[in-house]
């Protein structure tokens, strides 16, 4: 500077000055940028270092100070951000951001009060005259819409008054999409917070906050697409705690103890004392039944703020995810005991409630969370779910209440509880098990209905069914669209979940609850559950074969709805082998001791051998089944290539060969050569006559009688098919009308009846049973297939009334004169009706 004055003078020494203090501005600024990217990049302890250099200096700016707050709660030095924090409050008395930071400061450190005093300053400052002018720029926008939402505002006014406003002003402001994003989370709505990290992403491509709240959005629907963006996050910041948390949570739920431990050692190698943390070791404890374990690390997260609502919740909702909704229930009390206004907890107490049966406080819960809070989606679907199953209609007996629409209740209610029941009575005698109370089963009409119940949100990922424990939600075959499924077949898998859920206290791994179910659908019916398939026995002797210890994990992130279906069938297999090797009575013993609080490792260890040789002796029989499918047929799969190009003299020689007939037999459909794939497709019964799965040969073949009028080998075709597949509501249907046709009266009565346990929702079938019970002499299925024929809105009214009418005058039926009087009036010429009338008034007959 001396050298500057003895060359400058007058306005020219002013014009120095200014050059040297805009390069010292440019300096600092330069220096903040790269303190902004260690932040980002998880460089904490060089951005502290930065930050504290820079602070030092009383004309530094403010961001700065946030960074080295923000810095120090990264890294769990709560108590040095709080005084970082006092010291910045002096500086900044008039920040709102400085004061939104205080607020969550505050609290880290157990200070509730002082928190809350932050909000009020804000508030001040915002109604203040300057507030018009000094508060308009976009990072204090955010803040005060930040602010408000800690102050109790209606978020949807948060987001819209403030946000969106932000975001329309600068569509380039990280913070914005941040805290849109987060609000979007907070209140469920995955598909605005997806929205809105995306498109932050478009313009910050490497930010691994907005990576991870994207992860967050994706959590609930889309796993594999959540661990992309986990990576991505990761790849740019290795120390961000979100995600390594995030991660952990998802190892948790696929039962990957080891590898969740190392994440959550990561985070807190970073952040030693972050309370999420702690809350997720200490629900570990809990779960291998370490009271000591899981006392310290509830009190490690509670360290700095003894009062934080948020590690119950967490430690709750993970119970919950494990279905100990009981122990998660309680966990979400100790949180709202802290603090009552919690919402979180409020609304998880009041789905656990709703899981646990205690409906009348849990839909109380919902209730005022959603009073409270409009915007929160969870809270707002359960509000209006509430309304829509206050007007179904309840068939209970002593041991069930089932809950459904009320036209479905009247069509097939009845068939339904007496399918409960058997259920129960089989399947309890079996396991030894003493229900201590009602299972309530609630059938959906609407697929939304079903998510909302069963997840809180209206997605619904593939379930047909859910059992919670004395709760089960299902799918009804009204909202599964042109191929339901078997509601007799799904009820039977539920129920198995209520009585080993009971046997173990809800302490199982997915894959032993899921294979049992499996495995108890295929004792009560071989044709429900899953079997042995081409595409299984590929899966199973190449790259797709789970290991023991990984299955419950192949549930979650599934590469096709094909591979999800292979994690049911390979745990059902688990069991086959368990039962095949050890017997019944090991399972039970298996599950007890699961109740009794042991790892499945070590009780399965307790009765068979040690994990390890369970996992290599299960590989084996598993390898071996699907190498002993169809001993006859040539597996060897050729090229693709090689099928396109294949000529007649290649596909003589591939006589026995799976792929080659099915890739002929389809071709020459195509083709409609009828006659010549009748021969492939025959060869591919012949040689596998249980292929009912994708691709099975028996409808082609039908089709193709079908189309060269052959009519009795259509028919004999489909009832091969019938006897093996549970869900071919065509081939149903088709095989009615010929039996029919045929006379052969036993053949349709079974078929309707098989076609009623997948759909009975349409009036066809109950027109062949009405047909085949009145020529077997069966008054009384007839009389009542022609009353559920009525509830369905049939074409011709007048003709069902008659036939009703005719079958209770035989009976004697004093309602008989009724439907004579309905089918009238529906058609007033109706003859048969008219004679039918005059006959019951005893007047003579007139044949004219």
């Amino acid at each position: 500077m001396l050298l500057v004055r003895q060359r400058c003078s007058g306005c020219n020494w002013w014009r120095c000055v200014t050059v040297l203090l805009l390069t010292a501005l440019s300096v600092f600024s330069a220096d903040l940028e790269d303190a902004r990217k260690d932040f980002l990049k998880g460089n904490y302890d060089a951005c502290i270092k930065a930050a504290e250099e820079a602070v030092k200096d009383r004309f530094s700016d403010e961001e700065w100070r946030q960074l080295l707050i923000r810095s120090y709660l990264a890294t769990g030095k709560y108590p040095e951000a709080l005084a970082a924090t006092t010291e910045a409050l002096r500086r900044y008395s008039w920040s709102v951001r400085m004061r939104v930071l205080a607020h969550d400061v505050y609290l880290q450190n157990g200070g509730r009060e002082q928190a809350q005093s932050m909000l009020e300053e804000i508030s001040s400052l915002a109604s203040s005259r300057g507030s018009r002018w000094g508060y308009q720029d976009v990072g204090n926008i955010v803040a005060l819409g930040q602010a408000a939402l800690l102050m109790g505002a209606d978020p949807k006014r948060v987001l819209d008054n403030f946000l969106e406003r932000a975001k329309k002003a600068d569509s380039k402001s990280r913070d914005v999409y941040l805290a849109i994003g987060e609000l979007a989370l907070d209140k469920n709505d995955a598909e605005l917070a997806a929205k809105t990290f995306f498109e932050g992403l478009k313009n910050f491509s490497e930010d691994a906050d907005l990576h991870y709240g994207l992860a967050r959005a994706y959590a609930s629907g889309d796993r594999g697409a959540m661990m992309h963006e986990l990576d991505q996050a990761l790849e740019y910041n290795t120390n961000h705690v979100p995600s390594h948390l995030l991660l952990a949570d998802h190892l948790i739920d696929a039962e990957e103890e080891k590898q969740a431990q190392e994440e959550l050692e990561k985070a807190l190698k970073v952040n030693p004392w972050n309370p999420e943390a702690w809350a997720y070791r200490a629900m570990l404890a809990h779960l291998k039944n370490d009271a000591d374990g899981e006392k310290e690390a509830r009190e490690n997260g509670l360290k700095f703020w003894d009062t934080n609502p948020q590690v119950d919740h967490l430690i709750g909702r993970k119970l919950s995810q494990k279905y100990r909704f009981t122990e998660g229930a309680a966990a979400q009390r100790r949180a709202l005991r802290f603090d009552p206004k919690y919402l979180p907890a409020k609304i998880q107490l009041a789905q656990d409630l709703l899981r646990l049966g205690e409906e009348a406080e849990g839909w109380r819960l919902a209730q005022e969370v959603h009073e409270q809070d409009g915007y929160d989606v969870t809270a707002f679907n359960l509000a209006n779910l509430h309304d829509t199953i206050a007007k179904f209609r309840t068939v209970t007996n002593a041991d069930f209440v089932l809950r459904m629409a009320a036209n479905e209740a009247e069509i097939y209610g009845q068939q339904a509880l007496k399918l409960l029941q058997r259920a129960k009575d089989t399947l309890c005698k079996k396991y030894a098990v003493e229900l201590d109370r009602p299972t309530v089963v609630e059938i959906f009409p609407s697929q939304k209905d079903f998510g909302v119940r069963t997840f809180g949100m209206p997605h619904n990922p593939g379930f047909l069914g859910v059992c919670f424990g004395p709760v089960v939600t299902v799918n009804s075959p009204a909202s599964q669209g042109a191929s339901p499924a078997n509601w007799q077949a799904v009820l039977w898998h539920e129920f198995c979940h209520v009585v080993t859920l009971h046997m173990t206290h809800n302490k199982m791994p997915r894959w032993l609850s899921e294979g049992i179910s499996v495995y108890e659908e295929v004792q009560a019916n071989p044709v429900w559950g899953q079997r042995m398939s081409p595409q299984y026995r590929e899966m199973i002797l190449g790259d797709d074969f789970t290991p023991l210890s990984k299955l419950s994990s192949a549930f979650l992130t599934p590469e096709s709805d094909l591979h999800l279906q292979f994690a049911y069938f390979e745990s059902y297999l688990v069991v086959d082998f368990l039962v095949r090797e050890y017997g019944t009575e090991t399972v039970k013993q298996v599950l007890a001791d699961l109740g009794k609080g042991m790892e499945i490792n070590a009780a399965l260890a307790a009765h068979t051998k040690e994990i390890e040789a369970v996992e290599s002796d299960f590989e084996k029989f598993a390898r071996a089944k699907a190498e002993k499918l169809a001993l006859g047929m040539d597996w060897a799969k050729p090229e693709p290539d090689e099928l396109r190009k294949a000529d007649e003299k290649w596909f003589a020689e591939k006589t026995n060969n799976y792929y080659a007939l099915t890739f002929r037999a389809k071709t020459l459909m195509r083709e409609k050569q009828f006659a010549e794939a009748a021969a492939p497709l025959r060869r591919l019964i012949e040689l596998f006559p249980g292929n009912v799965g994708r691709d099975t040969p028996y409808p082609l073949l039908a089709e193709a009688h079908r189309s060269l009028n052959e009519t009795n080998q259509e028919r004999r075709v489909l009832e091969q098919y019938a006897e093996r597949d549970a869900d071919a509501l065509e081939e149903y249907l088709r095989l009615m009308q010929l039996a029919s046709l045929d006379e052969d009266w036993s053949v349709v009565r079974k078929t309707a009846e098989r076609f009623l346990a997948v759909n009975p929702l349409v009036p066809a079938p109950y027109r062949y049973l009405a047909q085949a019970s009145e020529a077997l002499g069966e008054s009384a299925p007839a009389i009542q297939s022609y009353r559920t024929i009525l509830l369905l809105d049939p074409p011709d009214p007048a003709e069902v009334h008659y036939k009703l009418a005719r079958l209770l005058f035989r009976a004697g039926d004093p309602a008989t004169k009724r439907h004579v009087l309905k089918a009238l009036e529906e058609a007033p010429r109706y003859r048969d009706a008219l004679k039918l009338l005059l006959e019951i008034q005893g007047a003579p007959k007139d044949d004219t």
